[in-house]
C-alpha cells in the first residue's frame, strides 16, 4: 500500500439525532503531543496570506477554544497528501474553507510567524513544507464557528495542527486514532536531530551552530566539503529570499581577543562565500561578523570545550 492511500482516515458520525460531532480520525500511529484548551478565549483565525504593511488578514473569534497538535511518524508523506482527506471532510461537515494556501503562497516565513502556532517540539513547520486552512460556519463576518489547520512535513514525519473556536458546542470536532487504515512506512526511519529540524530550529531559537564545518585552530579556509548544515542554510535562504543572517564566526581562548576576532570574522566571511559561490544565495542576505572568545558554549579549560568553541553560527536577523 502507497503513502498516497493510506494516510488519514476521517470519519463523519452523521445521526439522525441528537447530531454528533465531527470526528476526525488519524492512523493508528499518529500521536498527540499536546492540547491546550480555554472555555473562554479569543482567537484570531487566518483569512488571507501575509500582506506587507498590514501583515495577516483574520477574523477574531471568541468564545471556547481548543488546540492540539499530532504527529504521524512516517516518511515521505507530501503535506497535501495528510491535508486533503481533512479538508474534504470539513467540507463534507458544512464548513467553507475561506483560506487554502501552501507555504509559497501563504507568504512563507512571514506568515508562519504572524499566526498562531503551539511551540516547537510538540508542533514543527518546515518552512520549505506547510499548508493552511481555514474553515468557517456562518458568515464570514461573524461565523458561529471556526476550524484552522496548519499541516507541515519533515523527513520522517508530519505533523498536524487543529485549532476550534468559537460556539463549538455539536460541532466540536473530536480527533483520534481509532482508524483502521495504517501509515506504512517507506523504508528505515531515521532518528530525528536531538536539536529537531534545522529550519524549525533557526526560526524559533534565532540561530542555529553550523554543524560539521572543517576547521583548525589557527585556519580560516573551509574545507572542500560538502557540508549538510550548509545544504540546510542555503534551502533555507532560497525558500525565504527576503530573509537576511548574520554569519557569525567564534574561536576558543587561544591567542589575543584582536587575533581571535579577525579569525573568526574570515572564518565566517569563507563560509559566506561559499554559500554564494556554492549555492547561489543572494550576497544581499548574508552578512559575516566575528565574535571571538568572547561567547563560548563551553569552558575553554578543556580540549573538548575548546572544540566546541570553535565554531560557526547563522543568526536570524530580519526580513528585507
Amino acid at each position: 500500500m502507497t503513502a498516497r492511500g493510506a494516510i488519514i482516515a476521517l470519519a463523519a458520525c452523521v445521526a439522525a439525532a441528537p447530531v454528533q460531532a465531527l470526528q476526525l480520525e488519524l492512523s493508528p500511529n499518529a500521536r498527540e503531543t499536546v492540547t491546550r484548551n480555554s472555555v473562554l478565549d479569543r482567537y484570531l483565525a487566518p483569512t488571507g496570506p501575509f500582506e506587507y504593511g498590514t501583515g495577516v488578514p483574520g477574523i477574531a473569534v471568541e468564545g471556547e477554544v481548543r488546540r492540539q497538535a499530532w504527529r504521524i511518524p512516517s516518511p515521505g508523506l507530501t503535506t497535501l497528501q495528510v491535508l486533503i482527506p481533512l479538508r474534504k471532510q470539513l467540507k463534507a461537515a458544512g464548513y467553507e474553507v475561506v483560506l487554502d494556501c501552501d507555504q509559497f503562497s501563504c507568504g512563507g516565513f512571514d506568515f508562519r510567524f504572524n499566526v498562531e502556532v503551539l511551540p516547537a517540539p510538540n508542533m514543527r513547520v518546515n518552512m520549505r513544507a506547510y499548508r493552511f486552512v481555514t474553515a468557517i460556519k456562518g458568515p464570514q463576518d461573524d461565523p458561529s464557528s471556526v476550524v484552522t489547520l496548519m499541516v507541515s512535513t519533515t523527513s520522517t514525519a508530519a505533523f498536524v495542527q487543529i485549532i476550534e473556536a468559537g460556539s463549538l458546542g455539536q460541532d466540536e470536532v473530536d480527533v483520534g486514532t481509532g482508524g483502521d487504515v495504517q501509515v506504512p512506512l517507506a523504508g528505515p526511519v531515521a532518528a530525528p536531530a536531538a536539536d529537531g529540524d534545522f529550519d524549525e530550529v533557526l526560526s524559533t531559537r534565532g540561530h542555529i551552530v553550523l554543524d560539521g564545518l572543517d576547521f583548525e585552530t589557527g585556519t580560516t579556509a573551509l574545507g572542500q566539503g560538502p557540508f549538510a548544515s550548509l545544504e540546510n542554510l542555503a534551502a533555507f535562504l532560497t525558500a525565504q529570499p527576503d530573509v537576511t543572517i548574520a554569519v557569525v564566526g567564534h574561536t576558543d581562548s587561544v591567542g589575543s581577543q584582536d587575533v581571535n576576532i579577525g579569525l573568526s570574522r574570515q572564518r565566517a566571511s569563507a563560509v559566506r562565500q561559499r554559500l554564494i559561490d556554492a549555492y547561489n544565495v543572494d550576497p544581499a542576505q548574508v552578512q559575516a561578523e566575528g565574535m571571538g572568545y568572547l561567547a563560548p558554549v563551553a569552558s575553554n579549560l578543556s580540549a573538548e570545550g575548546r572544540e566546541l568553541n570553535r565554531r560557526v553560527e547563522a543568526v536570524l536577523l530580519s526580513q528585507r
